[in-house]
This record gives structure tokens, C-alpha cells and sequence, in this order.
């Protein structure tokens, strides 16, 4: 049995904007730890925080945003995650110091929509389709890590640290023009109170 066009649709535009936003997070992660020397204030210590900041955060706020996905919509977390992701980017992107760029990595972390894309993506697929959507989404993320990693260290001598920053802000539009030029359909019950049975 084949896939439906909804279900196409919404694993194709859900699992481009996980992976542009994968790309977006890792371009820097090759080439961090060297141009960061460069910022004001930078210690080995810190740029380890900078580097690895952003998984803290998006482990903080996993659950929180899943939470409130339940209780709102998808579309509205994803929308408020990806608004987050963009906005770290640019702080990012404009920073001098170490202490600007931990705080917009952070932020970059803190628009933590993978769990939602994730659960949307399960809303809107029938349980026999679910197992090949996660597994094209798996695909997609695979793929974005390995342009990530050749991007970084090709982009960075042109372009300089800041300037993979300002392209994950970018990639951040485009994911927001992708969600909102071909939004996929919102799950009917969600934001619907469920009694407990207990």
C-alpha cells in the first residue's frame, strides 16, 4: 500500500525542515573550536560550552515544547522553535565575544522542534506508513550531518565563522517559508482536552 499525497507531503516538508535545520546547527562544528579563538574572551573552556551548549538546551526543552504541541498545535511550536533557531543564529552570527555566541548557541538549542516535527509527523501518517516516514526522516538527518561536515570547512575561509552563522539564520527563513508556502495538515484532536479515565 502506498503512501497518500497528504502523507507524502507532510513527511517531505516536515523531514527538509529537520534537515535544514541539522545543517544549519553542525556547518560550525568542524571548524568551531579553531575560529573561535578569534572572539573575545575565549578559553578552551568556553568554546567547549559554545560548542556543545546548543544539546543542553534542546534536551532541556524537548519536553516542554512536546508538552505544549499537545495542548496548542504542532504548527505553533514549530513556527515559535524555528522563530528561536533563527534568532540564535543571528546573535550568533554578530557576536565579538564568546559570551554572545554561548548565549545565541543556546538559543539555537532552545528552539528544540525535533520532538515535535517528529510527533507531527507520526499525527499525520497511517501506523503501517509510520515505520518508512521515521526511516526517510532518519535518512534526511544522516544526509544533512555529512553536508554539514563538508559545508563548515569549505564555506568558513570565504565566508568566516560569522558568516556560517548568518547562513544557518538562512536556512532558518527557509525552513519557516517552507513550513508556511506547504504547511502540512493540522491533526484534528490536537489541543483537545482528553478526560482521564482513571
Amino acid at each position: 500500500m502506498k503512501m497518500t499525497t497528504s502523507e507524502q507531503r507532510a513527511v517531505i516538508s516536515l523531514s527538509t525542515i529537520m534537515s535544514l535545520r541539522m545543517i544549519g546547527l553542525f556547518m560550525a562544528l568542524p571548524v568551531f573550536s579553531i575560529y573561535a579563538l578569534k572572539l573575545t574572551g575565549a578559553t578552551p573552556i568556553l568554546i567547549g560550552l559554545a560548542t556543545g551548549i546548543y544539546g543542553l538546551t534542546q534536551a532541556f526543552f524537548q519536553i516542554p515544547f512536546g508538552f505544549l504541541s499537545d495542548h496548542c498545535g504542532r504548527k505553533p511550536i514549530i513556527l515559535s522553535g524555528l522563530l528561536i533557531f533563527i534568532i540564535g543564529s543571528l546573535i550568533c552570527g554578530m557576536a565579538h565575544s564568546i559570551f554572545t555566541v554561548i548565549i545565541g548557541r543556546s538559543l539555537q538549542g532552545a528552539g528544540a522542534v525535533g520532538s515535535t516535527i517528529l510527533a507531527m509527523i507520526a499525527d499525520l501518517t497511517r501506523e503501517e506508513k509510520r515505520t518508512f516516514s521515521m526511516a526517510i526522516v532518519g535518512m534526511m538527518i544522516g544526509i544533512s550531518f555529512a553536508i554539514a561536515m563538508f559545508l563548515g570547512p569549505t564555506l568558513v575561509p570565504s565566508i568566516s565563522l560569522s558568516g556560517l552563522f548568518f547562513l544557518a539564520a538562512l536556512l532558518g527563513l527557509l525552513q519557516l517559508y517552507c513550513f508556511l508556502l506547504s504547511p502540512p495538515p493540522q491533526p484534528p484532536y490536537i489541543g483537545i482536552e482528553i478526560p482521564n479515565l482513571n
